[in-house]
């Protein structure tokens, strides 16, 4: 969706406003986590675990003492012990928080290679990764389980939570895949993967008596400041989590992880404030990703490609130290119909680090085996891929049978088709070139559901005409607060210019987290309660002036606009009605409250709501390397109204960026002896960068979905989702070759 797709409305909503922050960043003005100044400031440093499992016998660290500059070394025999981590559960969300269930520096134990198990703290940076350097722990070596490959077979079932339930049957899947004239039956696997954001973790913590100030890139005020209270005992009230910007969070910094606690640890013990900046080492040591797949999908269909059955299974990995089980086949209870559908979900708990969310977790690797083998199917059928799956596109979900709350798959498709120039593809193997390059284009179906969480808002007016929007919610990088202020700015009907959005502090209402792609949907609902109760303010203080044109008029009648309220020609602003009332302001808010938790859950039981999209892929591949390089792409999205044309276009782009990672480059390799990652770093992580990334052109259908506030849907995961089977299609049609492996690599192609 370029900015000539958006005709210039006269409300700010669907605008492609630039960003409010972006002035700030692009001069350095933003100051991140690790970037705020205390005079006492001191440094901190990891030392990390080198075995997998196992006791510490003995740990010398009279050399990192001995460093000019150490100020102290916390080790789990002088480190005073902070309360357990809260079991896991679905029924408490705080504790998904949780990043492991490990009471760090409270014991000798070692759960998993690299894991914490000493803490320097010294008057420079320099010093502390020096010191900690010296730290020489001894350990006891146990027996450890780290290959995921090894432990396939030992998975066992994956319990139900709240959002997705990991066992379904529907018909006879079995029966009916043994019956169907034409079958598919594929076995994928996807690796780890491991969270890279351009900013690192890093942590600034402040203790004044009981009272605890923290610095940090957090995609959840709420989870963090009832983690930290817990854990070091103190009242929520006395924690203030500041997290002005956050350089890229997806789910990575949805969780609290050692570096978080154990820097609030060592400010306590040295009554200094401490900053601990993680290198790039440090964060894939200590901070989750996404688990590795191993997934069967089976298709059967009729010779008319009308599906008769679908059977997804899937194994994937918890640590033994914690970690949430992915919704790898969710895609696969929504996207087709088939009248027989069986589907597994298994996994295997490893002696590594907890995995966590990663962009659409479930979702971006389900979908890559769903449709790589729907890609498969059409090849079987001899049909295309786009007419396989419109024969195949539900009219209510396959499963249930709700309703969607509204679904332009189709239009998708259609839309895509067109632009993409599909009709030009020749439709055998290898048939296609541009010199010695080998063209294929593939398609894939993009999904990923749509949610909404209660949030906290205050909306202020004053009588200067200015209103400020206040919500802790998170800046990670997407113009969350520049899609509030429009908002704002069209619900009460004054200019852009006018609207400050606070957001930045967990001491304002608490908002929603950033995950999920839930927040904008979250906190725009409530943004707009609050100004319905500012304008029902304004109206009521108008209506005692016995010469307000206001008079007698019900609030539905009447247009927020040009700073106030108006009927046809007649109307008065906010700053008139409030002079004449001798006010200075008015303020309104909305509390979360327990209501819209049951709300949300009654809303999810009764539609089915997503965004969705058709993926559209071109690569060339060199024949003798084994060389792909994606020269095309473009995504036709339904992701209900757009907000902001720009920044929508710019969340789904980085979202399709990463899915190209995930398809071609993107592999944490971990030893299956030690269970060491052997790649910790950009070095050898390879990530996509600019020569990998062809111009990539965004559509959005811009259809409000009626269930929703404004009709918006969610825009920041749903981009990755069918990227990898994109890819893959493209490669299949260009080679002849099907890649189960992720990533695609050159010797599997050769």
């Amino acid at each position: 969706m370029t900015t000539t797709d958006i005709k210039a409305p006269e409300t700010y909503v669907g605008r492609p406003v630039d960003r409010l922050d972006g002035p700030a960043k692009t001069t350095g003005e933003a100051r991140y986590a690790a970037e705020h100044h205390y005079p006492d400031l001191a440094y901190a440093a990891l030392v990390h675990a080198t075995i997998a499992r196992g006791r510490i016998t003995a740990i010398d660290t009279a050399a990192a003492r001995a460093v000019p500059g150490v100020i102290e070394v916390l080790t789990h025999e002088n480190a005073p012990a902070m309360k357990p981590a809260p079991k896991v559960s679905m029924l408490n969300l705080s504790s998904l928080a949780s990043g492991t269930s490990v009471n760090y520096l409270a014991t000798d134990e070692v759960h998993w290679n690299g894991q914490p198990v000493a803490v320097v703290v010294a008057e420079t940076s320099e010093a502390a990764r020096h010191a900690a350097g010296l730290v020489r722990p001894a350990y006891q070596e146990l027996p450890a389980v780290v290959d995921f490959a090894a432990e396939e077979p030992n998975a066992t079932p994956q319990k139900g939570n709240m959002l997705a339930e990991p066992a379904v049957d529907k018909g006879d899947a079995r029966a009916a895949l043994a019956a169907a004239p034409v079958s598919v039956d594929l076995r994928f696997t996807t690796p780890q993967h491991n969270h890279n954001a351009i900013e690192p973790h890093a942590t600034i913590a402040v203790w004044d008596g009981d009272r605890l100030t923290v610095h940090e890139g957090t995609q959840s005020f709420g989870w963090l400041r009832k983690h930290l209270a817990m854990r070091f005992g103190v009242t929520e009230r006395n924690i203030r989590v500041v997290s002005s910007f956050v350089g890229g969070g997806f789910g990575g910094k949805g969780g609290v992880w050692a570096g978080t606690l154990l820097t609030v640890l060592a400010a306590r013990v040295t009554g200094r404030s401490v900053r601990l900046a993680l290198t790039r080492a440090a964060v894939n040591h200590t901070v989750g990703g996404r688990t590795p797949s191993t997934q069967r999908v089976a298709l059967g269909a009729d010779t008319d490609g009308s599906l008769t059955a679908l059977i997804h299974t899937s194994v994937a990995r918890t640590g033994r130290i914690g970690g949430p089980a992915e919704q790898i086949t969710t895609v696969s209870r929504h996207l087709y119909a088939a009248p027989n559908i069986h589907l597994r979900q298994r996994l295997v708990q490893l002696d590594l680090l907890a995995n966590t969310s990663m962009r659409a977790p479930g979702e971006s690797i389900g979908s890559y085996a769903l449709e790589s083998a729907m890609d498969e199917l059409a090849w079987e059928l001899g049909l295309d891929p786009i007419e396989l799956r419109m024969r195949n596109e539900p009219e209510r979900n396959p499963v249930d049978g709700k309703p969607f709350s509204r679904r332009l798959l189709r239009e998708a498709y259609a839309v895509g088709a067109e632009r993409f120039g599909w009709r030009e593809r020749d439709p055998r193997p290898g048939a296609m070139r541009d010199g010695r390059w080998l063209v294929g284009m593939g398609v894939a179906t993009a999904y990923h559901p749509s949610w909404k969480m209660p949030a906290g808002v205050t909306v202020r007016l004053s009588a200067d005409g200015g209103v400020e929007v206040r919500c802790a919610m998170h800046e990670i990088g997407v113009g969350a607060a520049t899609v509030q202020a429009q908002i704002a700015a069209d619900g009460l009907g004054v200019p852009l210019e006018a609207v400050r959005v606070r957001y930045d502090d967990s001491d304002l209402p608490l908002g929603a987290m950033a995950g999920g792609s839930m927040q904008t949907a979250s906190v725009a609902e409530s943004v707009l309660a609050a100004c319905r109760k500012l304008k029902q303010s304004a109206l009521a203080l108008a209506r005692r002036a016995p010469d307000s044109p206001l008079r007698g008029r019900r609030l539905d009648d009447l247009e927020a606009r040009d700073g106030g309220l108006h009927h046809g020609t007649t109307g008065e602003t906010y700053a008139a009605i409030l002079a004449r009332a001798g006010r200075g302001h008015l303020e309104a808010a909305i509390k979360p409250g327990a209501l819209g938790m049951v709300g949300m859950l009654r809303d999810m039981r009764r539609w089915v709501k997503a965004a969705c999209g058709a993926q559209f892929c071109e690569v060339r591949v060199d024949p003798d390397t084994g060389e792909v390089r994606v020269s095309r792409w473009l995504g036709v999205f339904d992701v209900g109204r757009v907000i902001n044309a720009k920044t929508t276009a710019s969340q789904l782009r980085g979202g399709i960026v990463m899915g190209i990672g995930l398809a071609l480059t993107e592999e944490t390799l971990v030893d299956p002896r030690t269970g060491r990652i052997m790649n910790a770093g950009l070095a050898e992580y390879h990530v996509p960068v600019h020569a990998d990334i062809p111009r990539i052109d965004v559509h959005c259908l811009d259809e409000p979905d009626p269930t929703m506030p404004l009709g918006l849907v969610g825009v920041g995961e749903v981009g990755i989702t069918g990227v990898g089977a994109a890819v893959a299609n493209a490669v299949r049609h260009a080679t002849g070759k099907r890649v189960l492996d992720l990533p695609i690599t050159l010797d599997k192609l050769l």
